[in-house]
């Protein structure tokens, strides 16, 4: 009997590699897993700024979601091969690429990047939490004004993450499959009352933007999307039978995504037509809720915290392992409890001490995607000629590793990552946009201005490390 198999439902694997026996997950699993975590209403908000920022006919935005969305999550799909090849987390199986000492700037940079989000998570879903309670007991819906009730948002929907993200992957895996079907149909019975309130007038006399226009909006969509999730993407595939086909993976990720995604991407742009209140909102679910009929607020709000929930239970599960990465030794459950504490922290002076929340904290959150991105491009071209990986190595944080490489660092990657990071914060602008707190020198460029700048970060990080030599054939094996 396995570890994990005596310890019930309770995962009790950390970071270290799945032994093959234990590897029976198929692609199915994860196209319910990805699918679960973009069901949220935050799919709304992207749309909508396709028509309101890029001007965008509805017909260029559905084909801008399709690409944006599914092309993004195809990336996701070929960088969790590597988890089906090493059975470990992608940022475990990072060591191998940056070393077992160097790895460590990438792996903090994904933990900043996934308590973020989930910080959005918990906030966004406690509104909603509020706003319920508002309709079905009266209380007041303004954080400030019911701080005990605030509190007690934030911890019903932390309990509901900890419960699912802290039993681990089988749990997850469960879970994230039947609450599809539940929240999914609480979504389509509210996209059908959203629809209702398109303006079709404005939607059909649109005029067509630029190609430049669609492209730029592409890039949008990507990064808001597929390009957060790619570090992560191996967490998952971790359980896959090694004879699962890359294909199927990238596929189930594409799908899995793609198609909620495209979706409400789609149906955020039809709403936006009309009025761009929504691209412009600071509380996505209280602009959205305001649309809606009277009777469809419950259905809406309840839609809204379990699509947040779903995606939560994921970067959670993942935040967990990339803590462990990190060196911290702690069981992997209480690596869970100790990210969403944090998280809690952080929503409960967003909503009862900060004036303002989502412009402030989602620049931040753009700006770690820009290191990201990088580490996707150098991992992307290691996974090329690496086709398996050392597991002690990747356990072993001493001279010995095999991945200790030159006081534990491989400067190719490391360097590689550094540059592109340079780069691509040159293509960048964060905070308002009337008054920026950052602004990269090449800002005001075409790829800047048509949001192009994961792009080339990407290419800069691939192309130098491939440039450098990438990982070698004796070091690949």
């Amino acid at each position: 009997m396995t570890t994990t198999e005596a310890s019930g439902a309770l995962e009790t694997r950390g970071i270290e590699p799945v032994p093959e026996a234990e590897r029976t997950g198929h692609p199915m699993q994860l196209f319910w897993v990805w699918f679960a975590a973009n069901i949220s209403i935050l799919g709304l908000p992207l749309g909508a700024t396709l028509v309101a920022v890029w001007h965008l006919a509805f017909w260029q935005a559905a084909i801008v979601a399709l690409l944006g969305s599914v092309g993004s999550f195809a990336i996701v799909g070929a960088v969790s091969i590597a988890g089906r090849r090493g059975g470990a987390p992608g940022l475990t199986l990072s060591r191998a690429v940056f070393g077992v000492r160097g790895n460590a700037g990438p792996t903090a940079v994904s933990l900043i990047s996934r308590l973020g989000w989930e910080t959005v998570n918990t906030t966004t879903a406690a509104f909603a939490l509020l706003s319920l309670f508002a309709i079905v007991f009266g209380t007041e819906s303004t954080a400030k004004s019911v701080p005990v009730l605030t509190i007690l948002c934030i911890a019903v929907f932390v309990i509901f993450t900890v419960i699912v993200s802290g039993l681990g992957h089988r749990v997850l895996v469960a879970v994230q499959r039947w609450a599809t079907w539940i929240f999914g149909a609480l979504n389509i019975v509210v996209g059908i009352g959203l629809v209702a309130t398109v303006d079709w007038n404005a939607v059909t006399e649109a005029p067509s933007a630029s190609v430049g226009a669609m492209i730029a909006g592409i890039g949008t969509i990507a990064a808001g999307t597929g390009i957060g999730w790619a570090n992560a993407s191996a967490d998952m595939s971790r359980y896959q039978h090694p004879a699962v086909r890359a294909g199927s993976l990238v596929a189930s990720a594409a799908a899995g995504a793609g198609i909620p995604l495209v979706l409400l991407i789609s149906l955020g742009s039809l709403l936006s037509a009309g009025d761009p209140a929504l691209a412009q909102a600071g509380d996505p679910v209280a602009a959205i809720r305001a649309m809606l009929p009277a009777w469809m607020a419950v259905p809406y709000l309840i839609a809204a915290f379990g699509g947040l929930l779903l995606s939560n239970h994921l970067s959670v599960y993942s935040a967990g392992l990339t803590t462990l990465t990190l060196g911290i030794r702690i069981k992997r459950v209480y690596a869970v409890v100790v990210d969403v504490l944090v998280t809690t922290v952080g929503s409960i002076y967003f909503m009862l001490v900060a004036d303002n929340f989502y412009d402030p904290f989602i620049a931040f959150i753009s700006m770690l995607a820009v290191p990201i991105t990088a580490w996707v491009g150098v991992f992307t071209i290691d996974m090329v000629r690496r086709r398996t990986y050392d597991p002690d190595a990747l356990m072993d944080m001493r001279r010995t590793s095999r991945y200790w490489y030159r006081g534990g660092v491989e400067l190719r990657a490391l360097s590689a990552w550094a540059v592109a990071i340079v780069v691509g914060y040159q293509f960048t602008t964060a905070g308002p946009s009337d008054n920026p707190w950052f602004t990269g020198l090449l800002a005001d460029s075409w790829p800047a201005e048509n949001g192009l700048g994961w792009v080339i970060t990407f290419a800069v990080a691939a192309g130098l490390y491939a440039l450098l030599g990438g990982a070698r054939p004796e070091e690949a094996r």
